[in-house]
């Protein structure tokens, strides 16, 4: 069988699948996705008084639950809602006090943090220690990720002053607060899922699950009353149908427009795309529970299959890097990787070192032919795309590769394990530091660990990271850590996307596109 590196020509795959895929289904469904959003914005501009500061941002990612301690979409915090105790400096990249002013530990392992002493919540009630604590407490109970990711043993409340004890020495403890699944609530009011009572500057007026959310300026806020008085927060998970609303003036903040669409955007007079890199990584997350993925030089062939660069250039049309690993490589603990070479022709090497062979068209083992059921989701318009080119790919050497389409990717893979590889993303150092994520996706008991990693050499790197406070120290085994996982090939890391955001710019002022894509609708965000 005759076999091709991937660096076919442009005109190719990737060009084909695009053209078949915009211009047909997903254009269909961008169109009637737009109509209905039309209706929603309009019932939107309904409500609004003469003269009313208002802002429509639409979101690419819808939720059904507000829930801040458990919603994986993070929306009350990117709604202004909700805050954390602490934030991510997104310049420095380090971590800086938000409803916490100051904190302090000389082990690691008994934390003093002091709150702000003028904060109240959204129904007026005082926001002190006692009010914290229960907050954190039910978030502990609530989520058995962050229970293990926070570590915490006890918490004592005092005035304005929370004493923290962690099970064991966590040096980077400070920094899980700033994780939106922390977010400090009203704890005596009841609905969470619909109506949560946060410190932010904007206050839930009304929400309809997977579909909008209604703001209203919070007057007593702490850090100051907005200039706005509503925000509509809406979800649109197609690409398409977020950049026709912008077009036509029904909403005023696009978050990830259709990336094709972004040159047409930009020769709009009036409208602004705005492109940052993130801390974000596409990936294929292997599900090592499935007997093929077990074996290394398998996963070795996965990894190969896809051409970064061309990925880059011709499905993200250059609104992206090649990613060798999980982190950015500014970052001062990304390692040094060797120039990775792609292709079929080798996938087909590492196969036969894993006891594959090519017959009949297909590639088998032991009279079994390999199969890839790969899972995919639509909120992230080049996922799909990805997914395609991964299964055309493997097809040119004999592996089938079944699609499956899904809505909420940790919901079904933390349920189901019926699935090879998942397009996914996520950001892997949201809080300047590496911890979090090696924690929460490599650790057996880390939230995000949908692979199944169960690795001693992997977890004693990441434990001892743990117990690490010197940075130099940390960034040798955060390095020693990630190049354990590109040797092993745990997941095959593709893309580091920008976040693209696009606005009317004769309206909207003050917006930020953030790296961290935490923060969103802000006290600071205005109108002209």
């Amino acid at each position: 069988m005759k076999t091709e590196n991937s660096r076919y020509n442009r005109q190719g795959i990737f060009t084909q699948l695009k053209k078949y895929i915009n211009r047909h289904s997903i254009k269909l469904v961008a169109l009637l996705a737009f109509l209905m959003l039309l209706s929603a914005c309009a019932q939107s501009s309904s409500n609004e008084g003469a003269g009313e500061k208002h802002i429509h941002f639409l979101f690419n990612v819808s939720t059904n639950s507000l829930d801040p301690h458990v919603d994986m979409t993070y929306i009350p915090v990117r709604a202004g809602i909700t805050e954390t105790l602490v934030r991510v400096d997104e310049e420095n990249v380090t971590i800086a006090p938000w409803l916490a002013e100051s904190w302090d530990s000389t082990d690691g392992q008994h934390w003093t943090i002091k709150l702000r002493e003028d904060v109240t919540f959204q129904n007026g009630k005082e926001m002190d220690a006692e009010a914290v604590k229960a907050s954190l407490e039910r978030a502990l109970d609530e989520s058995v990720a962050i229970e293990n990711a926070l570590k915490i043993d006890e918490i004592e409340a005092d005035g304005y002053t929370l004493h923290i004890t962690t099970k064991e020495p966590f040096p980077e403890f400070i920094s899980e607060l700033v994780n939106p699944n922390v977010s400090i609530i009203d704890v005596t009011e009841e609905d969470f899922t619909n109506h949560p009572v946060g410190t932010g500057p904007f206050a839930l007026e009304s929400f309809t699950p997977g579909s909008k959310l209604e703001l209203v300026r919070y007057d007593e806020y702490w850090d100051g009353a907005s200039k706005l008085d509503s925000v509509t927060f809406s979800f649109n998970e197609d690409a398409s149908a977020r950049s026709l609303a912008l077009e036509s003036g029904q909403a005023d903040i696009v978050y990830r427009p259709e990336v094709e669409s972004i040159e047409t955007l930009q020769a709009n007079e009036g409208i602004m795309v705005e492109a940052t890199e993130t801390f974000r990584t596409h990936n294929l997350t292997m599900n090592l529970d499935r007997d093929s993925l077990k074996d290394v030089n398998v996963r070795r062939a996965v990894d190969v299959l896809l051409d970064r660069q061309e990925i880059v250039d011709t499905i993200m049309l250059g609104y992206a890097e090649v990613a060798d690993g999980p982190f950015i490589p500014t970052l001062p603990f990304a390692p040094s990787y060797e120039k990775k070479e792609t292709g079929t022709d080798i996938a087909i090497q590492y196969l036969e070192e894993a006891g594959y062979t090519l017959e009949n068209g297909q590639m088998q083992k032991d009279g079994e032919p390999l199969h890839f059921t790969v899972l995919t989701y639509g909120s992230r318009a080049e996922l799909p795309l990805i997914a395609q080119v991964f299964q055309s790919n493997a097809k040119q050497i004999g592996i089938e590769v079944e699609i499956r389409q899904i809505e909420v990717p940790e919901e079904y893979m933390a349920s189901n394990r019926d699935w090879d590889l998942i397009t996914y993303s996520n950001v892997t150092s949201p809080r300047g530091d590496a911890g979090y994520y090696l924690n929460a996706t490599y650790h057996p008991t880390g939230a995000l660990n949908f692979s199944s990693v169960n690795d001693p050499e992997l977890t004693g790197i990441i434990d001892e990271l743990n117990r690490t406070v010197d940075q130099d120290v940390r960034a040798k085994l955060t390095e020693q850590a990630a190049a354990y996982i590109d040797e092993q090939k745990i997941h095959s890391f593709l893309i580091h996307p920008s976040a693209v955001v696009a606005y009317d710019e004769n309206k909207v002022k003050n917006w930020v596109t953030t790296r961290s894509e935490y923060y969103m609708i802000t006290n600071q965000l205005d109108v002209n």
